[in-house]
């Protein structure tokens, strides 16, 4: 990615779980249909996931919406459980080091503070604001998961 194009969004949120906990949520499929996708969070059906979370694992995490299949695609670039997490973010018809997701966790009394940084692609900037949406609520319906 272009470093002198890149835009990004970035969201935290303080969090009731562990550390450990928290970190787990994003490599546990279960987790990840309760928090990122399916009807809890917007009008979709999840079709499948799949995941290998290790360093240059992949995932695939398809839904439907309106009728039609979306593949969020990826690869993890960085696991250091439980303060970090780098991966890559696409939709399966785009390169799949399209974007970048950052994600780094820190104790903050009895739970954490998780701060995700979004990386977008050139020619994404307009969606910079719906992206920051996104993860907001993603991240909302994350804590309510672990409360």
């Amino acid at each position: 990615m272009d470093q002198q194009q890149k835009v990004c969004a970035r969201v935290s949120q303080k969090l009731a779980g562990t550390p450990e906990r928290v970190y787990d949520a994003w490599l546990d499929p279960a987790m990840i249909g309760r928090f990122m996708f399916g009807p809890a969070l917007r009008d979709e059906e999840i079709v499948r996931f799949t995941l290998d979370g290790r360093v240059g694992g992949r995932f695939s995490f398809v839904v439907r919406r309106q009728g039609q299949e979306i593949d969020h695609i990826g690869r993890y670039v960085e696991i250091d459980r439980p303060r970090r997490l780098v991966f890559t973010w696409a939709v399966a018809l785009d390169r799949d080091d399209a974007s970048r997701v950052t994600i780094e966790i820190v104790p903050a009394g009895a739970g954490c503070e998780l701060t995700l940084v979004h990386e977008l692609a050139p020619g994404f900037e307009l969606f910079k604001d719906r992206v920051t949406e996104g993860w907001t609520k993603m991240l909302g319906a994350l804590g309510m998961s672990l409360a």
